[in-house]
Parts: C-alpha cells; structure tokens; sequence
C-alpha cells in the first residue's frame, strides 16, 4: 500500500511482536558468542557485574532515545533527523552514517550466521562424530578456508532473511521472529538445564556468577572496563538506528523507557544463561573458559562428542546459536529496507530484491578475507577484513553514533529535552524523570566520550 507516491508506514500488530523483535535485533553473536568468550577472558563474574552497569547507565538510555526519535519522526534513521531538527542543522548527516553502518555490520555479520547454521548441519550429520581435537580444529579452519562453502551459507541466510522481510512486518517478520525467538528461549533453558547436572559444573558457575577480586587484578582491571563498555554498546546495537526503525512502528500506549528496561532485560538474560550453558560444560571438561572466539567453533564440539547424547545437544545448541543470529539479521535487514524506502520511494519488494543482490556482493570481502585475501591484514598479525569492518562499526559508528543521538535529543540546538521528554513519556509505564535531564545531557555524553578515548587507546594498545 502506497500514499501519496511513497510507501505506507506499517505498524507492529502487538507489543510482544516490538518486544520480541527489538530484542531480536538486540540479542545475537553478541550475546551467544561474544559474551561467553569476553567474560571468561576478563574474570568472569566482576565482568558480568561492570557490564551489567554499563547497560543501566549508557544503554537503557540511549535505546530509549533512540525509540523516541523513531516515534516522533515515524521516520528511518535517514530521514529522521529532516522530520524533528531545526531548519538549516547538519544533524542529518548522522543518517546517512547510519544507514552505512547498518549495512558494514552485515557484511560481516552474515558470514558469521552462515558459520552457525553450517556447524548445525554439521552437527546433525555427524562430522565430529570420534573425531580428534586435532581434526575438530580442522573442521573450523577448513571452513573459513573454503570460500565456495562460506559464500553458500552466507547467501542462504542473506536471500531467506530478505525473503522473509519482503512480505512485510505484520506479514512475515513479526510472525517469524515470535517463533523463533520463542523457540530460542525454550532451546537455551533446555541447554543451561543441561550444563547444571555435568560434574563440575558448580567450578563454572562459581567462576561465572560468584565476583573474584583477584581474577580481576590478574585480568587487568582497565581492559575488563574498556571491554564490559564496549560488550554493553555492541549487545544492543546502539547508535546506528537499529532501535529507532521500531520505535516508528509503534504506537503511543506505552511509554518507551519502560519499553526499554524489557528488552535489555532479556537481552541480558540471554546473554548471561548463554554463559550458564557454556562455562560448567567447559569446567566439566577440563577446558580453559578463556579460550576466546574459538571456544566455540573448536572447543565446544569437543565438548559435546565427549558428553552422553552430545550430538542431540550440539545441533540443539547450534540452532540456538543460529536462530540468535538470525533474529538480529532479519532485524537490521528491515532497518536496511526501511531507509532505502524513505530514500527511494521504491516498494518493498524491489527494495528487498535490489539490497539482496548488493548485500550478497558486499558480504564477498569478508568471506575471501580468511582465504583468498587473507594476506590483507589491516591491524597486522593475524587480522582480517572482517575485524576491520567490526572495528568501523564497533568502536567507530555506535559509540559516535550513540553521541549523537543523545546530543540531539538533550540539546537546545537539535531536539530539546523537553520534546524528548514529552515522546519519551506518552503512554503506561516507566517514565523518565525530569531530575534525569542532568545526567542525560552532561553526564551521559561525558561517559561515551570517555568510552570512546579509553576503547581507541585500548585497542591499539596504548594502554
């Protein structure tokens, strides 16, 4: 349906499904992946504390700004800030970084999905079946190896998400993501469930949940910040309007920081029973927590052939891992279509077609960057391209992008508290107070500066 030339703006049937799918976008490699992996590398549980700061103070915040904008302006990222910013500003400059942002995370995004849902294929068909670690390590290294194989998975996931989404958000994505989130719960309660009756699983859990001070000294106590910061940012998918597009399908019965407590909420319970599966199966078999990214793809299989029914419970954790992927493409892909519309004016379905065979050009340098061009290392040792487009978007575009949004709405000069404010508000539910604006307009800014300085210097190791 088509007014006035441009496409109609659609709206969520339910709360659940903006829920649901808001956290969808939220919850993915981040959560399932990332965060097992940098909490047993930064101390495991004091992490887990320092992070869970960081999200109260930074991140319900700034995806409640985020959701006001998107209402108010019931525009994308790209068009937003021309609907609520004073005449003659250049704050629509940020649109187009958002929309730029949005497409690098998923060019490296979704090669990463196709990994998960080919360790579920290989998983149900037995590849790791009385396979050495030895050859289990191969397994991983071969496929990153195979650029036929990655560019297969990785267009199986592109076509089918832009499939889905290109049958409309009532239609087809709200249906699909309450399914599969749903499904994603049921699995990883199941999962955890699991991990709690391993012997040893009291060591992980106590490593995991009980705080060691001296676990955080030996980890080094300013990389545990820099990362718990960095975790909080990257988890909700903040500053590139990956929040906003569903605060524009949205209706005015609740208030948005309410909204937004819910959906960190299970963001955050994702995230840490994904550690609750992971740390007392590792302790359970003598395998260090801190094994970083490779804990998954090399460690866990190990795990799981070592285990009673471990192949029943790898494919289960596999689709998990997948379906935690797969919420948040669908999510970022409509964030995509949506600002291509407002752009173009194109319908959804050439929208949907014209991205789809652009994003499978644009997943191409990631892919060949761990074979065909893995002499192209951009931070020298053993990186790739893909940790030069994760750095852009991490460290770069949502830090930045989140300052901006926050300067925008506590501004005189963009939106203005009080407009925020008044959006913010409309609606049952928890409200944001007047005595916030403080925080919100000096002391907020001042933190994702700081996090900003602090995560550069860290990261080039400066200090």
């Amino acid at each position: 349906m088509e007014e006035n030339g441009s496409p109609a703006r659609e709206k969520l049937k339910s709360r659940l499904g903006f829920i649901l799918i808001s956290a969808g976008c939220a919850i993915g490699i981040g959560n399932v992946w990332k965060f097992p992996y940098m909490a047993g590398a930064n101390g495991g549980a004091i992490f887990v504390l320092i992070y869970l700061v960081f999200l109260v103070l930074m991140g319900i915040p700034v995806m409640t700004m985020e959701f006001s904008l998107g209402r108010a302006s019931r525009k994308s990222p790209v068009l937003l800030y021309q609907q609520l910013a004073p005449k003659g500003s250049k704050w629509h400059i940020h649109g187009k970084f958002a929309l730029g942002g949005n497409v690098l995370l998923m060019m490296f995004y979704t090669p990463v999905a196709g990994w998960m849902l080919q360790y579920f294929v290989k998983m149900a068909k037995g590849d790791f079946v009385d396979k050495s670690a030895t050859l289990v390590a191969n397994e991983f290294t071969g496929m990153l190896a195979d650029p036929w194989l990655q560019i297969l998975f990785t267009s199986l996931v592109i076509i089918s998400a832009f499939l889905v989404c290109s049958f409309g958000v009532q239609k087809s994505l709200e249906k699909v993501t309450k399914v599969m989130m749903i499904a994603l719960l049921v699995i990883m309660i199941a999962l955890a469930i699991n991990s709690f009756f391993m012997p040893g699983a009291s060591e992980g859990l106590s490593f995991y949940l009980v705080p060691n001070w001296d676990k955080f000294i030996e980890a080094n106590p300013f990389k545990v910040i820099v990362g718990a910061m960095t975790q909080a940012f990257f988890t909700l998918s903040l500053g590139i309007g990956s929040m906003a597009i569903f605060g524009s399908y949205i209706g005015k019965e609740r208030s948005l920081m309410g909204e937004a407590v819910n959906i960190t909420i299970l963001d955050t319970f994702v995230a840490v029973v994904s550690g609750l599966i992971i740390f007392p199966a590792c302790f359970s078999f003598g395998v260090k927590p801190d094994a970083g990214p490779p804990l998954i793809f090399i460690t866990l299989p190990n795990i799981f052939n070592s285990m009673a029914g471990g192949r029943i419970w790898g494919c289960l954790f596999f689709l998990f891992l997948f379906f935690a992927a797969y919420s948040t493409v669908l999510a970022v892909f409509e964030n995509i279509i949506s600002m291509i519309q407002d752009l173009t004016n194109w319908s959804r379905k050439k929208t949907c077609l014209i991205c789809c065979a652009c994003l499978l050009v644009l997943a191409l340098p990631c892919i060949l960057g761990f074979n065909v061009l893995s002499g192209f290392t951009p931070f020298g040792g053993s990186t790739s391209i893909q940790d030069l487009e994760d750095f852009i978007v991490s460290y770069l575009l949502l830090p930045l992008g989140s300052l901006c949004f926050v300067l925008f709405c506590t501004s005189k000069k963009g939106w203005g508290f009080d407009k925020f404010i008044e959006e913010a508000n409309l609606g049952k539910g928890l409200k944001v107070k007047t005595w916030m604006k403080g925080y919100m307009k000096y002391v907020l800014p001042i933190l994702i500066t700081a996090y900003f300085i602090l995560a550069m210097l860290s990261y080039f190791s400066v200090i």
